[in-house]
């Protein structure tokens, strides 16, 4: 535990830096760092991340009582430099309390601004500053914030309004304006005095006018925060660990409210959608910043260039642009400089594109947090490789840069070109995130949840996001909002989810009571289908089709790159023709795992199968095999055809031949018609084959042994096709793998038999063709024993799916009923057949490929179960010495970067 608990900056100096964000988080160390650095931030202090767990462990009181010497000086300390004083009627110093976890969780805890004011701070400073709209509005903003984030004043449900929008919404229709910056200074102070009354009546609670009291309150509900149900939820979703806490900063506030040569806004380095090297971002006159995020107002642009796209778009005239919506460039062009300065100055310095909020206080420019930007994968992959070429990074870096999980963004369906010109545009708005999404509407985020997993893909559509939405926004297709800009919350999520986004647009009319949304007098309810466009911002009616996503020249310079320093090959699990074909297009280096039962249910191919299993005898079996072996031939040679010149590694018939099998009664029917048989037979035939745990009973090679010539049929099916292709002048590259192998001697019974079965078929062909025989290690004794059977077998492949189940004890099919409990419940961190369990599973894997390489040196090992596509599980692999990592054809990019970042690693 840290004896320091809290840190000091301001005025060009600091107690911390930008390396310490696991004790002062993102944004406090951010805020260090650019002390040091000369830009201009408001002074404060950071109470660190080890107090937030102190929080948990200790409790309230304590907690103050551990802090309050500290935070008092702090708070003098922000006083000496602002040269005003906390809670002084005559000179008041206001703060602002933020989160800031050493990871980005935008919008997901709690923020309170113009903290400090009751009822005579309030006079004062309206008599100090001369301007009382902007003081009633910073009042009536804090009570707002502090009833909502402190005191817990929340809606009822979520057909509700939020109740403080209630109130506002009333007096602006009484004192008949339209936007809250034209509410007059009596208008603001009555909505003080409602929303402290409403307080009382919602919580039973008053609302605290020591500014003493108001800042304990507010940083223990930061505190609280770290540990809400969003907060929660995003860090699942991103993978943080509960026990990082969140820091706390303090900062004298700055006001982007007071008046005309005031302003508040949120810039990027780059373009945060597509990775453009354009400085862009959005601001707003006369505001604060959580205008901009809420999207509330929908602001204004910052860059001339960001203005004129947002008005092509828009369907505004240039003219009209210029005297409306002007940029900051335009409007406030001094400050548009110094902002762009510094921003090309925090790129350079962070060697990353950079996330910043700023405010403008009657002309004075102030910064009030910077971090490495959220990002789409196309963006992220631009940015990475452009920072390269510029020599801001190194190669190495810049394959670090990338996280291996946001390629799948890339791979997505893009919206079909021919079909969108035939589609009808119902809306326009601002393409906050790119992609293409069709669903159903819904308009709340546990509808969203609950369509979701009934099966349902939809569009959430908003007035606006808020970070309650997370759960729905993380279900739904894409996000659809009437208001907020690029940098809204909506936006900024979606971006990091790589959902698509489209929002700001203004046509809709939402009805979260009639579940309806009204665009240009077409009512469209919740159920319709609507597709979104977040590379353009068009809204189309109904369901446009979509085709696969063409990859970029910077994504293959990516792969080239990874391919350059990777030491682990990547290969694919493919049952087709085209699914090897699409895997080697992303790069694949052969195929891991061919699963032959996938190919036995087409219809001619599943009743031959069908009367093999069904036949009483060895001739009834060999006679039913017969039919089947051209049809297996077929399907071995498209595949070995479209990997030529690579390995394909093909699984013997693996699963219990219960699952082939008919079980209703018009298919028991037809097979015994096709056998010649009574159905009673059939019936028969069929109980016998059932079993009590079928996962642990008849199947793998156990089959390959009570029924050799199964595995003799698949053999000739594997050698005749690859004997044809080398015929042809085809390099085909076969290895034939028994699955299921428990003991050495399984194996070498197997081993028999193919070898046999080869050497008729090189017989009959005329031809030799080179292929290797090995195992799966999917039985914890297999791995035990991996000395004794890597003197039979050429390679492992590991079947961690199988391997999980058997070490752990868990039923893959069944996981679900109590998985979610010992997730609660932090019995387990993540689920063992999504991520490899590195200390168990794990180690049985290492065990076995030392001690099989203790007797065969060049044994050849690889992983196939679904965790050869998940970033950590390949990285582990790399890290034990396999050769190679298998799986599905959309995730080769993934399984390749992640072996690149290995080995960088290394």
């Amino acid at each position: 535990m840290s004896q320091k608990r809290v840190y000091l900056f301001g005025n060009g100096k600091a107690e911390g830096n930008a390396k310490m964000r696991e004790e002062l988080g993102g944004k406090g160390a951010n805020l260090a760092e650019m002390n040091h650095i000369g830009v201009p931030v408001p002074p404060g202090f950071t109470i660190t991340t080890d107090c937030c767990n102190e929080y948990y462990q200790v409790g309230q009181q304590k907690i103050m009582e551990l802090l309050n010497d500290d935070v008092m000086a702090a708070v003098k300390h922000i006083e000496n430099l602002m040269n005003c004083k906390f809670g002084d009627a005559q000179n008041p110093l206001l703060v602002s309390v933020r989160s800031g976890a050493r990871a980005s969780m935008p919008g997901m805890m709690d923020t309170i601004l113009n903290l400090g004011l009751n009822d005579e701070v309030a006079e004062g400073m309206a008599k100090k500053t001369n301007n009382p709209h902007f003081v009633y509005d910073s009042y009536r903003r804090f009570v707002q914030m502090y009833g909502d984030v402190v005191l817990e004043m929340k809606p009822v449900n979520k057909t509700d309004i939020d109740p403080f929008e209630e109130i506002i919404e009333k007096v602006k229709k009484e004192s008949g304006v339209v936007l809250d910056k034209d509410l007059s200074v009596e208008d603001l102070k009555k909505l003080v005095q409602l929303f402290k009354a409403a307080i009382k009546e919602r919580t039973g609670k008053d609302f605290p006018n020591d500014p003493i009291e108001q800042l304990w309150g507010a940083i223990c509900a930061v505190f609280r925060s770290w540990m809400n149900e969003r907060a929660i939820l995003y860090r699942k979703m991103e993978g943080i660990p509960d026990e990082w806490g969140t820091a706390v900063s303090v900062m004298a506030m700055v006001f982007g409210n007071m008046g005309d040569t005031s302003a508040t806004g949120v810039c990027f380095s780059r373009d945060a959608a597509n990775g453009e090297n354009l400085f862009n971002g959005e601001y707003l006159v006369n505001a604060q910043g959580e205008d901009v995020v809420a999207g509330i107002r929908t602001p204004q642009q910052i860059t001339k260039i960001g203005s004129q796209r947002w008005a092509e778009r828009a369907g505004i005239s240039e003219e009209e642009r210029v005297a409306k919506y002007p940029s900051m460039e335009e409007a406030m062009p001094e400050i548009y400089a110094e902002l762009n300065g510094i921003q090309d100055k925090l790129e350079h310095h962070y060697h990353d594109m950079q996330d910043m909020e700023f405010t403008v206080q009657e002309g004075k420019l102030w910064f009030l947090q910077t971090r490495n930007g959220k990002r789409t994968g196309a963006a992220m992959v631009k940015i990475a490789i452009d920072l390269l070429h510029e020599g801001m990074i190194d190669e190495k870096t810049a394959i670090q840069r990338c996280e291996p999980q946001k390629l799948d963004e890339l791979l997505h369906p893009v919206f079909d070109k021919k079909a969108l010109s035939a589609a009808k545009v119902i809306a326009q708005g601002l393409p906050a995130s790119p992609g293409a999404a069709c669903g159903q509407i819904v308009f709340h985020a546990d509808d969203a949840k609950e369509w979701h997993e009934n099966g349902h893909k939809v569009v959430l559509v908003r007035i606006e996001t808020s970070p309650e939405d997370l759960a729905g926004m993380a279900a739904a297709e894409g996000i659809l909002t009437a208001r907020g800009g690029m940098t809204s919350h909506a936006a900024v999520v979606a971006r990091g989810m790589g959902k698509c986004c489209v929002s700001g647009v203004g046509a809709l009319n939402v009805s979260y009571k009639d579940k309806t949304v009204e665009i240009d007098g077409v009512t469209y309810k919740e159920g319709d289908f609507i597709s979104l466009n977040g590379t353009t911002g068009q809204v189309y009616a109904g369901e446009v089709p979509t085709k696969a996503a063409e990859l970029s020249g910077d994504f293959k310079e990516l792969m080239d790159l990874c391919d350059k320093y990777t030491k682990l090959q990547v290969r694919t699990n493919a049952d087709t023709p085209h699914d090897a074909q699409v895997a080697r297009a992303f790069g694949a280096k052969g195929i891991g795992l061919t699963r032959t039962e996938h190919m036995f249910f087409e219809d001619q191919k599943i009743v031959a199968m069908r009367e093999m299993i069904l036949a009483d005898s060895v001739a009834g079996r060999e006679k039913a095999l017969a039919k089947l072996l051209p049809y297996q031939k077929a399907d071995f040679k498209g595949i070995l055809e479209a990997m030529d010149g690579l390995p394909v590694n093909i699984r013997l018939l693996d699963p219990p031949l219960h699952e082939f099998v008919p079980h209703d009664l018009a298919g028991q029917q037809t097979m015994a018609k096709e056998m010649g048989v009574s159905l009673e037979e059939i019936q028969r035939r069929v109980d016998s084959l059932a079993e009590n745990n079928p996962m642990l009973g008849h199947r793998g090679c156990r089959l390959g042994i009570t029924f050799p010539e199964i595995t003799a049929m698949q053999t000739k099916a594997i050698l005749s096709a690859a004997c044809e292709l080398k015929k042809e002048g085809k390099n085909p590259m076969p290895e034939i793998m028994v699955p299921l192998i428990g003991t050495i001697n399984e194996l070498k019974q197997q081993k028999e038999v193919i070898q046999y079965a080869a050497k008729e078929v090189f017989a009959e062909y005329g031809i030799e063709v080179e292929f290797e025989i090995g195992t799966m290690i999917e039985i914890p004794r297999a791995a035990l024993t991996a000395d004794l059977i890597a003197s039979e077998a050429q390679y492992f492949s590991f079947g961690t799916n199988d391997l999980t189940q058997m070490t752990f004890g868990y039923s893959r099919d069944d996981i679900a009923s109590f998985l979610p409990v010992y997730l609660d419940k932090k019995i387990l961190k993540v689920d063992p057949f999504q991520v490899l369990d590195q200390k168990g599973v794990g180690r049985l894997i290492k065990f076995a490929v030392n001690e099989g390489r203790e007797v065969r040196p060049d044994l050849r090992c690889g992983i196939c179960g679904e965790h050869g596509g998940e970033p950590s599980s390949v990285k582990f692999c790399a890290k034990i010495g396999m050769n190679y990592a298998s799986c599905s054809p959309f995730r080769v990019p993934i399984a390749r970067l992640a072996a690149a970042q290995a080995a960088v690693e290394e």
